[in-house]
């Protein structure tokens, strides 16, 4: 009885190993470089901004166009399956603070979270056009 104990903790514990190995090739794998099109609502409005992104290691930059917050330049990180940018927009003349934190769910699509000083907070979700 021992030893088929101890036999069946060897297997569950080798199939640990192997799912959990999975799971880290999987995030090792997450590169969200390319063009993405995002979907934004925050309490102020809403809006489909074109977002490029270039992922080298951990380190995100690249660039955020939009017809409500206009063009600018982004620097962000990934960290597994989390995404976090910001950049500061010009809007009529007034320098807005803006951050993204979201989720990788695959790699074609992202979620999350958004905040604009003085504006508000929001929600987005992203498709790599």
């Amino acid at each position: 009885m021992t030893r088929t104990i101890h036999r069946a903790v060897v297997v569950i514990a080798m199939l640990a190993l192997v799912v959990g190995g999975r799971t880290l090739a999987a995030q090792a794998k997450v590169d969200v470089s390319g063009t993405w099109i995002f979907d934004v609502t925050t309490d102020a409005a809403t809006g489909t901004p074109t977002v490029t992104l270039k992922q080298d290691g951990e380190k995100l930059s690249g660039h955020y166009s939009s017809s409500n917050l206009g063009e600018a330049d982004l620097t962000g990180t990934v960290k597994g399956q989390n995404i976090a940018f910001t950049f500061v927009a010009n809007v009529q003349g007034n320098a807005l603070d803006v951050s993204y934190t979201g989720t990788i769910e695959s790699n074609s699509a992202m979620k999350g979270t958004l905040s604009i000083t003085a504006i508000g907070n929001g929600t987005f979700t992203a498709k790599r056009k």
